[in-house]
């Protein structure tokens, strides 16, 4: 299959929030409550929420940007491009990237809404939450009908509202929800306790996944101060290896076996040596450990439970035998820094050429995504005009550069990304 050809869905891009949100989305006895835009006298745009300052970092919306200018330094909406935070301008980029579906997380407010769950008035939290989850939904998905794949951001400091919270925007239409990967590095319990049954159970009831981003317990693994920060880009897949462990050994995957987890940015090249080990794990220790899968391994539960995704990892489809294919969706990340586009057609052809057929490059870029995620982009424009050459086409002079002419100024560590992952999320 050619890059043209190809119909491209991420299950994985990001959304920098747009200064307007909590003023359009609130009643004006809320707005002073609300988070508020600040530029700082650096010139940085930055949210300030109580006692709590989140920056929006030039490293998560660099989009068109040359390499040279990535780096953590605080930005703002001046020095980014438009479709990070403008809807009708993302829309642009995915058609001039050949993307027809997006997926969106959020920025500001943490991946599993850590942002709220610092209110000093819970009520105000919830509503403030609740508001952005009614802006995302309406404003942002519907925007472009048939363009996105809503997301929610749960009240993670209690679980009974989270299961009211994913129960009323299922009928919105929104069918996942953004969690943490690890909820005790969060101060919270951790998945092996029942703490989280109310909101697991409503997600099971209503058929919502469960996306778990790397990095969304506000940490990521580091393993020296002074390790260039190469080490921890690196190693971000593995957050979520651990999590992946964490989850199949936990009493979560055998009391709600319909539950559904989406695990977000993490590749899957370790995915096979991780089930293989697993296995040994529980066939070598099960005796004393007490584990029991009944008659099935933990690689079978975790190949019909998890959906998985990938940028740009052609060592793991090699290895798609030890997969579920029916599980495997692809991601583009834009804007950050790890994304492909505007190039991802040509990069997926290159990671898929000689390995997938074209009926398994149709499931990995969209249709896996369109059955999981309930989506039905074709229920909105005809097949033949989501292709990659047919989205271009509708976009075929978009300037996809976008430059401040200033040089990084960061001179990072690995120490310094998993600040910025505590600041940004914790």
């Amino acid at each position: 299959m050619q890059p043209a050809d190809m119909i491209l869905v991420s299950v994985d891009d990001h959304v920098i929030e747009p200064p307007n949100l909590f003023t359009d989305n609130l009643p004006s006895d809320l707005h002073e409550a609300a988070p508020k835009l600040v530029r700082h006298e650096s010139g940085a745009d930055m949210w300030v929420f109580e006692d709590a300052v989140v920056p929006n970092v030039a490293l998560n919306a660099v989009a068109g940007r040359p390499p040279e200018e990535y780096g953590f330094e605080p930005t703002s909406f001046d020095d980014i491009r438009p479709g990070t935070w403008d809807v009708a301008e993302r829309v642009k980029d995915m058609n001039a990237g050949g993307l027809l579906g997006s997926l969106c997380f959020p920025s500001m407010t943490g991946f599993c809404g850590q942002l709220f769950a610092k209110a000093k008035d819970p009520k105000v939290g919830l509503r403030l939450l609740q508001a952005y989850n009614d802006w995302h939904i309406n404003d942002w998905c519907g925007a472009a009908p048939g363009r996105f794949i809503p997301l929610m951001v749960p009240p993670s400091w209690d679980p009974q509202q989270m299961a009211k919270e994913v129960r009323r925007t299922s009928a919105m239409g929104c069918h996942a929800v953004t969690f943490s990967e690890n909820p005790s590095r969060l101060g919270w319990p951790s998945f092996h306790s029942e703490y989280w049954d109310p909101f697991w159970k409503a997600c099971v009831d209503e058929g919502t996944i469960v996306c778990m981003h790397i990095g969304s317990s506000s940490q990521l693994i580091i393993t020296a101060p002074d390790a260039p920060v190469d080490v921890t880009i690196a190693l971000t897949p593995l957050n979520l290896a651990m999590a992946s462990a964490d989850l199949i050994f936990s009493r979560v995957m055998k009391e709600f076996p319909d539950l559904r987890i989406a695990l977000s940015e993490g590749g899957i090249g370790w995915m096979p040596y991780f089930l293989e080990r697993i296995d040994y794990v529980y066939q070598h220790h099960r005796a004393w450990t007490h584990q029991d899968f009944g008659d099935r391994l933990p690689s079978q539960v975790f190949n019909e439970r998890f959906i998985t995704c990938f940028i740009d990892d052609r060592a793991g489809l090699e290895a798609k035998h030890h997969l579920n294919m029916a599980n495997i969706t692809w991601e583009c990340d834009y804007p950050h820094s790890d994304s492909t586009w505007p190039q991802a057609p040509e990069l997926l052809h290159k990671a898929t050429e000689g390995l997938l057929t074209d009926a398994e490059i149709d499931q990995v870029t969209h249709l896996n995504a369109m059955k999981h995620f309930r989506y039905d982009p074709f229920a909105v424009r005809p097949r033949e005009h989501c292709t990659v050459g047919a989205l271009r086409a509708l976009e075929s002079g978009r300037d996809l550069t976008w430059t401040t002419g200033r040089k990084s100024s960061t001179s990072a560590g690995a120490a310094d990304l998993a600040a910025l992952a505590t600041k940004q999320t914790g």
